[in-house]
């Protein structure tokens, strides 16, 4: 199936014959960089990956030729809507937005099942990862990929004491990287410490097979810390046993991913915290790669703070290096992640990496003072924690003793470290010696395995197993009759054949809308009052997501999130029809058989100039290169002196920017232009335009103008305009 970029995605149509769905490919794709200087639009870049064949550029495109310049790393979407058929949908925009590796995050508490889920339950903070799931999403991807024109890669967790079966489950479907550290499981989800290596071991080895790319776990240190820069050394060891683990268990060096996080934000001085230990990082492990999560330790409500950490974060990146840049939406310090905000999320990083392409060129990190010596201090502060955990007796005595996530700076110690017994946590005494005539009849398995000579492959035996004939997986569809995704499209079904709109910010019209409200009282105050407004304008479920105090008297904002009931026809909208404009060779042929002269003004007190140059300048491609004579009078004029000055000069037409608004000046400007050439006598001979950042053309009719141009407005336009309507007054 083809996707219609106008049409939305058929969810119904990926979830038939799901059966016999086979992903067309397996293992991690990297982005395909363009060798030496390459030229885009009126730039030239140095770290850019190939382009997508459709795509929405950053919102300032439009000022270079709508150029989307993708940079050269992989860039990752964390999906968690809860919801699978809604994940596909932020999926699809995500990729047009330059994603191409889409990380979904599995629900709540799935690492400590101890088998495999079937089916397409609701998740909470994420969706369980089932068969079907993962079929869905993945045929998904392989439309979305085709419209976007780049591989796209899908990746979840390979955890929890179901590793091994999650492991099997993602060589099967095609799954193109996973999270797997043994690690992860001891310290976060108490499962036995050498439970959680033999485990580790078996889904390495099949993860290895399908040339899956491998994120570790060492990152969660940082999460969990109490002082989270504190744990840098220790964030190096675990990086350290898991990338040596995976190499010895058989994988791929560049297939070894260290998930690497910024520790710190501001208002701590990270830069030079952080870059010192990216540094360190990346030179203790040159020979993998290196995922650049963004900073969660320290987020809080306020998605601007949290949008410049992760720029700085970013900035890192470019000094550095990243093979892949995760990122995070900047409204995960205080929700489930909202579609938009992926986009955010996604955007914030092409941003910052496409301004700062080749920065190396200009900025270098010295290679003494501070910096060098930060990162000496960081790697020997590392190998001596790694000295004593061999000298303790090894890795699993020093987590017996609490060595890890201890809240001291190495070799520092609190005694608060996480403890974990060798005879305990989940799955304890299930380790069990295999027999020397052990044989297990299916293809890479870890460890012993005794072959009978007859055979050439293990599952040679019982005529291949599922690795080798994917026809033999036994797909379940649905357990569960109420909870699954063919109930959710039956309650909707109705409102999306329809085509009825209702906001939404995570599951399909889910009708949650949020507004920003500043209140001048204090922070509790304004938070239930808030709350209250929102319920007065007819919201329910209604939260405060966000506030911060302006000033401790003088007012506070508050964010606020609800729920509406309603849905919209768009059948029954009163939608004014767009009108094309004019070509610029027969705009040009019409000035040129009759000259036009017009009159330009900022009007009223306003100094605001660079609307109006836009619009005029030949420089910016303004009316003035289709032949239009401009007599631009500059800022703060009088409405009064632009009539003057068309008459004086016989314009066709006048224009005015009215910027400033305040106390609706900018309806006032309007009238007075329209009522004082009435008085003049030549309103029925004249063109009048108004332009500015409040002025739509609406607005501008009601007040007596002939056209008004508001944001996005290029000269073009308004010259289209002027010819047009100059041949309906000769008429």
């Amino acid at each position: 199936m083809n996707l219609d970029v106008n049409q939305k995605l058929d969810i119904e149509e990926i979830l038939k014959d799901l059966e016999n769905y086979r992903p067309r490919r397996k293992g991690w794709t990297w982005r395909k960089k363009v060798e030496g200087p390459t030229q885009v639009g009126p730039f030239v870049y140095k770290q850019i990956s190939q382009p997508l064949k459709n795509s929405i550029g950053l919102p300032a495109s439009k000022y270079f030729g709508d150029i989307d310049p993708q940079p050269d790393c992989v860039i990752t979407s964390e999906i968690a809507s809860g919801r699978f058929e809604d994940d596909i949908r932020r999926m699809r925009m995500a990729a047009w937005h330059g994603a191409d590796h889409i990380m979904v995050i599995r629900t709540a508490g799935q690492s400590h099942y101890d088998g495999l889920i079937e089916g397409t339950p609701e998740g909470i903070g994420g969706v369980p990862i089932t068969r079907k799931q993962i079929r869905a999403s993945r045929k998904a991807l392989d439309m979305i990929e085709d419209e976007v024109g780049r591989p796209i890669n899908l990746h979840s967790y390979v955890s929890g004491v179901a590793g091994p079966d999650i492991a099997v489950l993602f060589a099967e479907e095609g799954v193109n990287g996973a999270h797997q550290d043994p690690q992860y499981n001891i310290l976060y989800r108490n499962v036995n410490m050498y439970r959680s290596f033999v485990d580790a071991a078996v889904a390495k080895k099949i993860m290895a097979s399908a040339d899956m790319l491998q994120i570790d776990g060492a990152h969660n240190a940082n999460a969990t810390a109490r002082e989270a820069w504190k744990v840098m050394p220790e964030l190096m060891v675990q990086h350290g046993i898991n990338a040596m683990f995976s190499t010895k268990v058989g994988m791929k060096k560049e297939n070894i991913s260290l998930s690497t996080v910024p520790p710190t934000a501001p208002p701590a001085p990270c830069m030079a915290l952080d870059l010192p230990y990216a540094v360190a990082l990346r030179e203790l492990f040159d020979e993998y790669k290196m995922r650049a999560q963004m900073n969660t330790k320290y987020m809080e409500s306020c998605t601007r703070e949290a949008t410049v950490s992760h720029t700085l974060n970013l900035m890192i990146s470019r000094l550095t290096s990243a093979d892949i840049q995760s990122t995070i939406t900047p409204d995960e310090g205080r929700n489930v992640p909202w579609h938009y905000n992926n986009i955010h999320a996604v955007n914030t990083a092409k941003q910052a990496l496409i301004g700062l392409d080749a920065i190396t060129d200009y900025v270098q990190l010295k290679e003494d003072g501070p910096l060098r010596e930060k990162v000496r201090e960081l790697k020997e502060r590392a190998i001596l924690f790694l000295e004593e955990i061999i000298a303790t007796g090894g890795y699993f005595k020093a987590v017996e003793e609490g060595f890890f996530v201890d809240s001291g700076y190495y070799p520092e110690r609190n005694g608060d470290g996480i403890v974990r017994k060798g005879d305990g946590g989940i799955g304890s005494g299930t380790i069990f010696l295999r027999d020397e005539d052990y044989f297990a009849p299916v293809c890479h398995h870890f460890g012993y395995n005794n072959i009978p000579k007859e055979y050439s492959t293990p599952c040679q035996a019982i005529d291949g197993c599922t690795l080798c004939k994917p026809e033999k997986i036994h797909y379940i569809d649905e357990l569960d009759e109420e909870d699954n995704v063919n109930q959710r499209l039956e309650k909707k079904k109705e409102h999306r054949q329809k085509g009825l709109l209702t906001p939404e910010v995570e599951w399909y019209a889910d009708g949650y809308v949020s507004m920003n409200i500043f209140l001048p009282t204090s922070a509790r105050v304004a938070e239930y009052a808030a709350i209250e407004i929102a319920k007065k304008m007819g919201l329910t479920d209604v939260e405060a997501i966000h506030k911060q105090p302006i000033h401790p008297a003088e007012g506070t904002l508050v964010e606020v999130k609800g729920r509406l009931e309603l849905a919209i026809d768009p059948q029954e909208l009163k939608i004014p029809e767009e009108i094309p404009s004019l070509s610029e060779e027969e705009i040009r042929e019409d000035i040129k058989k009759k000259p036009m002269k017009v009159v330009a003004a900022t009007v009223g007190e306003d100094e605001h100039s660079v609307g109006m140059r836009e619009i005029i300048d030949i420089k910016h491609g303004g009316i003035e290169k289709f032949g239009i004579q401009c007599h631009y009078l500059g800022t703060s004029v009088s409405v009064a002196k632009a009539v003057d000055a068309a008459i004086e000069i016989g314009a066709d037409a006048i224009l005015i920017s009215t910027i400033i608004t305040h106390g609706d000046i900018h309806r006032i400007n309007m009238r007075r232009l329209h009522q004082l050439c009435k008085e003049k006598g030549i309103r029925d001979k004249i063109i009048l335009v108004a332009g500015g950042t409040q002025v739509t053309n609406d607005i501008a009719v009601e007040e007596g103008m002939d056209a008004g141009f508001g944001r996005g407005t290029k000269g073009i336009h308004v010259a289209s305009f002027l010819v047009k309507r100059r041949r309906e007054l000769a008429k």
